[in-house]
């Protein structure tokens, strides 16, 4: 019987060969992971870990840069190094997606992650940049993947699964701006403050093990012929998406790593300011959990995005003009103006036809975007220690805002890369 059945596949796949077509057996790794609630919770838990490793350094950075002893460049490369490891690191995540399989792959980056939050905390100025720098390398490689396995395990809630992944990494980006000043005041070091965010990052690897299948292997028939997918370097909407994804990752890392210290430039006491933070982190929340499934209706993203750009460019001009007038005011509508995460996702996932394609785009946007981005927090800080203020810095920002917010609005046109 064996026997018999193994005749019956060789001539099937002969006649389909013959017929112009080809048998192809996926194998277990390349099917998609299966789209259950332990795995959305597993999306989601992985995305609160994408941030604390940005923003707890950030919200204690004058104790850090007191306690070693460094200059203002290496603070400024501190702040810049996380985008510029997100944009080298991407390359390598689509081909540790198809070597290793999703859940792997994204299991893997969790637990370089942790190994990277444990590292830097261990020894002086280098270790801390190598720390973060590993740390981040782990994060690239989720930050490319899971917008994949989102359109890929959940086609139908496309929307809903990018709002719970944006809106937890940003209450994560929010919890550990808020909570490690004050771990920092409890445990008595800025070390194991900072440190302490490795152990939700192990309770990521934990979870997403546990929900991260891949379905069954399955017999694909395929044209015998099928024309190698075109370069995405040549396609005009796939760079416009890149750049619109490297300036507003700009701006957030920006926000992210320098927000706390211009509030304390304007009088506002070390809690407040870190508290402040976590607040405009905590804001992006709703708007991830209502920004994408609303976006995802309509055929074009581009009114969201004028929006949100609208938002973000009066934040700004309020930081510039009157920094001391209403701090909350403009930190609520930086706040909201940050929503243009989730939106630069959504559109990664729309603007593409399949996942391979989603793939493709996500792994050129985030790797070019993300080194776009790496040259602003260095440059922010850069320029106010040369100036003494930061009103060069925060013009160059609305400059920056008013070209996101136009791309944006081309990319959110309804078309295909």
């Amino acid at each position: 019987m064996v026997h018999v059945t193994i005749q019956q596949t060789t001539r099937a796949a002969q006649t389909a060969t013959d017929r112009g077509r080809r048998v192809t057996v996926v194998k277990n790794r390349h099917v998609p992971l299966v789209g259950s609630t332990l795995l959305a919770i597993g999306v989601a838990l992985a995305a609160a870990n994408l941030r604390p490793a940005v923003t707890s350094l950030a919200s204690v950075l004058g104790d850090v840069r007191s306690a070693l002893g460094v200059s203002a460049a290496w603070t400024s490369a501190l702040t810049a190094v996380p985008a510029l490891c997100f944009g080298f690191a991407a390359f390598a995540a689509p081909w540790l997606g198809r070597r290793l399989g999703m859940a792997r792959a994204i299991g893997l980056s969790l637990g370089v992650l942790t190994l990277g939050l444990v590292l830097r905390v261990i020894d002086g100025p280098w270790v801390v940049l190598g720390g973060t720098f590993i740390a981040c390398a782990g994060i690239a490689v989720s930050n490319v993947l899971i917008p994949v396995v989102v359109k890929a395990s959940f086609p139908n809630r496309v929307g809903l699964i990018t709002g719970v992944y944006t809106g937890t990494l940003s209450a994560g980006a929010a919890l550990a701006a808020a909570l490690t000043p004050r771990l920092e005041e409890y445990l008595g070091s800025w070390r194991l403050a900072v440190g302490a965010w490795a152990l939700l990052s192990l309770g990521a690897v934990v979870v997403w093990f546990a929900g991260a299948r891949h379905g069954s292997s399955a017999t694909v028939v395929k044209p015998a012929t099928t024309a190698a997918p075109r370069s995405l370097l040549r396609s005009p909407l796939a760079w416009v998406i890149t750049v619109f994804f490297g300036l507003q990752s700009l701006f957030a890392y920006t926000v992210m790593g320098w927000l706390p210290a211009m509030l304390v430039d304007a009088g506002v006491d070390r809690n407040t300011a870190g508290m402040l933070l976590a607040v405009s982190m905590l804001l992006s929340v709703p708007v991830s959990l209502f920004v994408p499934p609303l976006a995802a209706r309509f055929s074009s993203q581009g009114p969201m995005v004028l929006v949100l750009g609208v938002l973000s460019f009066a934040g700004i001009l309020g930081m510039l003009v009157a920094p001391a007038a209403a701090p909350g005011l403009w930190v609520l509508l930086i706040g909201f103006g940050m929503g243009m995460f989730p939106l630069a996702l959504l559109v990664m996932s729309l603007r593409t036809k399949s996942t391979s394609d989603t793939a493709r785009l996500s792994a050129m946007a985030q790797s070019l975007g993300y080194l776009i981005a790496a040259s602003g927090p260095f440059a922010f800080g850069l320029l106010r220690d040369t100036t003494g203020s930061w009103t060069i810095s925060l013009v160059l920002q609305l400059v920056l805002l008013a070209a996101l917010t136009a791309l944006g609005w081309v990319a959110g046109r309804p078309r295909y890369v």
